[in-house]
């Protein structure tokens, strides 16, 4: 009886598997199996040709992933999950991938997308097709953000976070990373370091405010909120505006040669009068009757309501995950994709992935950067700035002898 008892025990506290609801690493030519182009969002001529590559550089030539390939196109690309995620489980979802913009991106999309199944089309699948969860770096000049935008389930839109997340701009790969957790918090997550994390409703606009100004109350019609007035002792002087602006420069004389009948009649230039004072304007003074800034009454908003459902982005269960971009210049690398319910179970994956491999990649990207430099000019005297043999010194010196031989013939 007491086995059983601690064998009941041990069951109530065990820890509950992981479920990995999607897992992608694009190591063999089966990947286009799983992945579908929309042909029905836009014509042949608008998308752009996905690339099976393992980049210009990296740490196994092996391990490849999915490259944007042709400049100016629009990108579509989904698959469907292993199996949904349901927001009504009670369960973390956990987005996490790599992006490498091997092209030095300018101005481009590299966010990923979380897809409700209900109506989901994969030839469609374009930037009017729903989605739970947008999340990833997106690049266009002096914007430099990482998406994150969740779809409420109560006010039927697509959130976008309120305050900007920072995105890697190099060309070297980084692994991003997306909680979303049932008790209302997020955390975002960049090559493993925690960027970004709050309570849902700290970051985005799920609620409504706590607080409305009263509709009942307006400013008093009396309200005087200018802090100062003008002095009604302070007039304008007379002919003050009759004072010019500029006045001829008394010193200038006309010029000896000065022609009237071919230079026209001359006229001494202007220079600025230093009695104008610009515009009048009256002294300014306090105002005896200021009251201060009126500031609307606040009273609690009838509205608000706590929404204890707003990490359920995926209230109509998550089948599939997709790429819907614009890239001005492509060269971007998408890999190691999974979407799990454990936190632990996605850096788990990032360590057997994008980890494992970072060091080499970045070793093999320096060499080649280093590679490309351009040669600097041998200054030992062997070879000139334009790479022009110079000869050493003794034919240098021989040249000398020659000249001295022939200032001893002349």
């Amino acid at each position: 009886m007491k086995l059983s008892l601690l064998a009941t025990s041990f069951l109530a506290v065990a820890p509950v598997a992981a479920e990995v609801y999607f897992k992608e690493q694009f190591n063999d030519e089966t990947w286009n199996d799983r992945w579908v182009v929309p042909t029905k969002w836009r014509s042949a001529d608008e998308l752009g040709k996905i690339v099976h590559t393992s980049g210009k550089w990296y740490a196994d030539e092996n391990d490849k992933g999915i490259q944007t390939g042709e400049d100016a196109r629009f990108y579509g690309l989904s698959a469907k999950m292993d199996k949904p995620f349901s927001s009504s489980d009670g369960k973390d979802i956990v987005i996490q991938y790599s992006v490498k913009h091997e092209q030095g991106i300018d101005c481009g999309g590299a966010y990923i997308k979380l897809l409700p199944g209900s109506s989901f089309d994969a030839d469609k699948f374009g930037g009017d097709t729903p989605y739970s969860i947008m999340f990833g770096p997106d690049i266009c000049g002096a914007s430099k953000r990482t998406h994150v935008i969740l779809h409420s389930g109560t006010k039927n839109d697509n959130l976008l976070i309120n305050k900007d997340i920072p995105c890697e701009k190099d060309e070297v790969s980084h692994l991003y990373t997306l909680v979303v957790r049932p008790d209302n918090t997020f955390e975002v997550f960049v090559d493993n370091k925690s960027v970004r994390s709050a309570k849902l409703e700290e970051e985005f606009s799920f609620l409504e405010p706590t607080e409305i100004k009263d509709p009942a109350v307006s400013k008093p019609e009396d309200w005087v909120d200018s802090k100062q007035m003008a002095d009604p002792k302070d007039e304008k002087p007379d002919g003050y505006d009759d004072i010019p602006i500029e006045l001829p420069d008394p010193e200038a004389t006309k010029p000896d040669d000065w022609d009237e009948e071919d230079d026209g009649e001359w006229e001494a230039p202007m220079q600025d009068n230093p009695d104008y004072k610009g515009p009048w304007s009256p002294t300014m003074i306090d105002n005896p009757l200021y009251k201060g800034q009126w500031e609307h009454p606040m009273i609690p908003n009838p509205d608000y309501v706590f929404d204890e459902s707003m990490h359920a982005v995926c209230g109509d269960a998550c089948t599939h995950i997709g790429f819907e971009l614009w890239q001005v210049k492509a060269g971007t690398i998408f890999d190691d994709i999974i979407v799990t319910d454990s936190l632990e179970e996605a850096q788990k994956f990032g360590e057997e992935t994008f980890f494992a491999k970072k060091d080499a990649e970045k070793s093999m990207f320096d060499a080649i950067k280093e590679a490309e430099k351009p040669a600097m000019p041998d200054m030992d005297g062997t070879e000139d700035i334009d790479g022009m043999d110079m000869g050493d010194d003794d034919d240098m010196l021989d040249d000398d002898d020659e000249d001295d031989d022939m200032g001893d013939e002349f």
